[in-house]
């Protein structure tokens, strides 16, 4: 997966069409993130790069428990990319 805007654009899509709005604000984020669960508000440290910010929302996605039936096909096949990343990453840290 490229670092690129385009990139971190149709992740943050997958995360929007569930209902969810992402926010970038200052704050002292111990890990980078705030998610406000019974508003579908993640608020991310604008002070994060991108490569930050993409790794940062790939690990969130995991943790939203989103319905990929949900999604359009174009984010869906994003999210089954996110995920197989996902799994890769943790079978790599065992």
């Amino acid at each position: 997966m490229k670092y690129t805007q385009n990139t971190l654009n149709k992740i943050e899509k997958v995360i929007t069409e569930v209902g969810y709005i992402v926010r970038y604000e200052r704050g002292t984020f111990n890990s980078g993130y705030c998610i406000l669960e019974q508003k579908k508000v993640i608020v991310l440290n604008k002070f994060l790069q991108l490569e930050g910010r993409i790794n940062t929302v790939i690990d969130l996605i995991p943790q939203l428990g989103l319905d990929p039936e949900a999604l359009t096909p174009e984010s869906r096949k994003v999210y089954d990319d996110v995920m197989a990343r996902v799994k890769q990453d943790g079978a790599s840290d065992e």
